[in-house]
């Protein structure tokens, strides 16, 4: 669903990141019926108690006793209740999985959900989780790259045959293929996950102040040109510092941005927020940005 206000087109998603699991449905209810585009679930599997890494876009550090749900069982049980709102993943990881696994997921819950989902893919940023679930950390670019390529074939045929560094296999049937598109946006903020992006149908960003934006669209478009894909529909989807109106919307449209993360409860809140808090949250967001 494209929000449309004052001559601007612009997508706002929510973030969900840390919501209560019993408040999801009601949120996802909700977001729909105030003409929120979309809301996007994170991921993680398994959180080692101590680890060394450290997140690379703020100084927010992680509880590895934080709740993750699997985000395709909890987006199509969102679906369920909604009609308009998109899914997406904000960002899977991707190199500690398989394509297969990966793909029979997404394409089920796409066609559970009318295709109102997106893959927001990712190469991680834990070093300690990508290594316990059995995969290489220094190869996870390479290996992330022949999956998404692995996954297009899948999601939109049902069947693959590669040959490659991480994946080599002949002829494979993985039924059904989904009925609508999926879009892959790629998250991160470095040169090759930019690069990444622009062979797919969108770049993810986190946490961008406004004079950083310009810049790193200005690299993304670079990519594209070099892929030969400028031509192609393409998502800038990002979350922004600092306070959002109708003049700052109109601002970022005119830089190229075309999809919008609203923060999480938890984060702009320090702490949780009832379901009533969040809906009201909700609704003054509508009103102020597209009422």
């Amino acid at each position: 669903m494209r929000t449309r206000l004052e001559n601007i087109d612009m997508d706002f998603w929510q973030s969900l990141i840390f919501s209560e699991t019993e408040q999801l449905v009601e949120v996802a209810r909700t977001a729909d019926a105030l003409g929120f585009t979309g809301v996007v679930l994170p991921d993680h599997v398994a959180l080692p108690a101590s680890v060394e890494s450290s997140y690379p876009y703020s100084e927010y550090e992680l509880d590895p006793k934080s709740a993750f749900l699997d985000p395709w069982p909890a987006i199509a049980a969102m679906a369920t209740v909604t009609e308009a709102l998109r899914f997406s993943t904000y960002v899977y990881i991707m190199p500690m999985r398989d394509p297969f696994s990966v793909a029979k997921s997404v394409v089920t819950t796409s066609l559970l959900s009318q295709g109102r989902v997106a893959l927001g893919a990712g190469v991680g940023w834990l070093r300690e989780e990508v290594e316990l679930l059995g995969h290489s950390w220094a190869r996870r670019g390479a290996r992330t790259d022949e999956m998404l390529e692995i996954l297009s074939m899948l999601f939109r045929d049902g069947e693959a045959e590669f040959h490659g560094d991480h994946f080599d296999f002949p002829l494979v049937h993985a039924q059904p293929a989904a009925h609508a598109p999926v879009p892959i946006y790629v998250g991160g903020h470095t040169e090759v996950a930019i690069r990444r992006a622009a062979r797919h149908d969108g770049w993810m960003g986190l946490d961008f102040a406004m004079e950083d934006i310009p810049p790193v669209i200005s690299r993304i478009q670079e990519a594209r040109r070099a892929e030969g894909r400028e031509g192609d529909p393409f998502e800038i989807f990002l979350s922004l510092q600092g306070p959002l109106d109708r003049s700052v919307v109109q601002r970022l449209e005119g830089m190229g941005v075309t999809s919008l993360l609203l923060p999480a409860w938890a984060l702009t809140r320090g702490g949780a927020a009832s379901l009533a808090e969040k809906q009201d949250q909700m609704q003054a967001t509508a009103d102020a940005l597209f009422g």
